[in-house]
């Protein structure tokens, strides 16, 4: 069975989403009952729910929502990475507040749309350090151009588990390698980072991939980290721009061709247990 540490709801009448509106194919309902059927039928067991980047003012009104379609009978949703702004005055009490549920699994707060400089401000920088002995995560969604950022704030708090969305975000329709294969190689070395193998249908050409379109980007990134230090994510419903979830669990399948059952279990579910105590 999976776990997929990277579901993303979509309800336009409960919360909002500013930046959906720049993205068409994106701008809509994504209920959580049409996630569950297809998660199901894939052999999806359980699911973290990411945070979709909600107005500001709406973070916390987030996690709650979440909570609710947790509490559902049968949901697949076991915890929640949420939202969270560094670079606010009120992150520490926010953090605070959020360390006594232990619903909410870590935090993201996405940069790849973000000025680079971002994560280099003081405060920002001060606030993940914050993030120490919280046993929280902390998902970094960075562009390739961004790693060397990467870098420095796994550096900033070795004992947090930083999480690497989507590969780091590679180019694969423009097959561009560099920067990003050495910089997933520089990030690796830190013990502290853990790779997520998501999103990469959706970097690629959505019209003619394959599961070996997809193969040099994920075999560099284990091979990167290895099998202890990877786990799985959908990404739906951005997956759904590059053939949608069955299509990504089925090119997972073919990648993992060769790998060990225990290599297998631990990317596919064995490591994501570890991490957020599943």
């Amino acid at each position: 069975m999976i776990i997929d540490t990277h579901l993303h709801v979509v309800d336009p009448w409960a919360l909002d989403y500013p930046w959906l509106a720049g993205v068409p194919a994106l701008n809509q309902a994504w209920p959580y009952a049409a996630y569950e059927l297809e998660a199901r039928r894939s052999g999806i067991s359980q699911t973290l729910h990411m945070e979709v980047d909600v107005a500001a003012e709406r973070i916390e009104d987030e996690s709650h929502y979440v909570r609710t379609l947790a509490d559902r009978p049968g949901s697949l949703i076991c915890g929640a990475i949420a939202s969270c702004r560094p670079e606010d005055k009120g992150f520490a009490a926010y953090l605070e507040r959020q360390s006594q549920d232990r619903f909410i699994k870590g935090f993201r707060r996405v940069l790849h749309v973000m000025p680079d400089e971002l994560p280099t401000q003081p405060l920002f920088r001060e606030n993940i350090a914050r993030l120490s002995g919280s046993g929280l995560t902390f998902d970094l969604c960075v562009l390739p151009r961004q790693l060397p950022h990467a870098m420095a704030l796994a550096d900033l708090a070795p004992d947090v588990t930083f999480i690497l969305d989507h590969c780091g975000v590679p180019d694969i329709k423009g097959d561009e390698r560099q920067p990003w294969q050495d910089s997933i190689t520089e990030l690796a070395r830190r013990p502290n980072v853990v790779a997520k193998i998501s999103g990469v249908v959706a970097y690629a050409d959505p019209e003619s991939w394959i599961a070996e379109t997809l193969r040099p980007w994920v075999e560099h990134t284990v091979q990167s980290f290895g099998w202890d230090r990877v786990v799985w994510g959908s990404d739906w419903p951005v997956c759904t721009l590059g053939g949608g979830l069955l299509a990504w669990v089925a090119a997972t399948h073919a990648l993992l061709e060769g790998a060990s059952a225990d290599e297998k279990t631990k990317l596919l579910s064995g490591n994501a247990k570890r991490i957020w105590n599943l």
